[in-house]
């Protein structure tokens, strides 16, 4: 297993992944995203606010992650108000319970960390909460959305 960071060409295999872990995950609507997901990872991989890394068996990609860098007005437990959104965490079924989704983890919280991140956040699917757990998540019972 190597690992390595997404570039602009490994979109399309990337795209399939995170389209299939959104899928796994519960996702109903018949949308297509690939064109949104596509202009969304070409833009901010170009502008360093977006980064992944991969888990590569050959060729293929079997694992996924992602880190999306934002701002928010400074809060106390973040000072600097950069935080990381953690995304796209996904591994092929045939590759898991290796530890790929926990180096995947390690070296984008790493990104997070040089890009001057005092907080990372994520909507953990069930499947995920035991992994970040382990690696010091801790829950917020206040996340709540309203979808415009």
């Amino acid at each position: 297993m190597t690992y390595r960071k997404l570039t602009a060409e490994d979109l399309d295999p990337f795209i399939r992944m995170r389209i299939a872990q959104l899928r796994e995950e519960g996702a109903r609507e018949e949308l297509d995203l690939v064109p949104a997901l596509k202009d969304y990872y070409r833009r901010h991989l170009k502008d360093g606010t977006f980064v992944s890394w991969l888990a590569v068996d050959g060729e293929k990609i079997v694992g996924t992650s992602g880190m999306s860098f934002v701002e928010k007005p400074p809060y106390f437990s973040c000072p600097n108000g950069r935080i990381g959104l953690l995304s796209s965490m996904y591994t092929d079924p045939a590759y898991r319970r290796r530890g790929i989704a926990r180096e995947l983890l390690g070296r984008v919280l790493e990104e997070a960390r040089a890009y001057g991140c005092g907080s990372v956040q994520i909507t953990a699917s069930d499947m995920g909460v035991l992994l970040y757990s382990d690696f010091g998540f801790q829950k917020n019972g206040n996340f709540m959305q309203y979808k415009l």
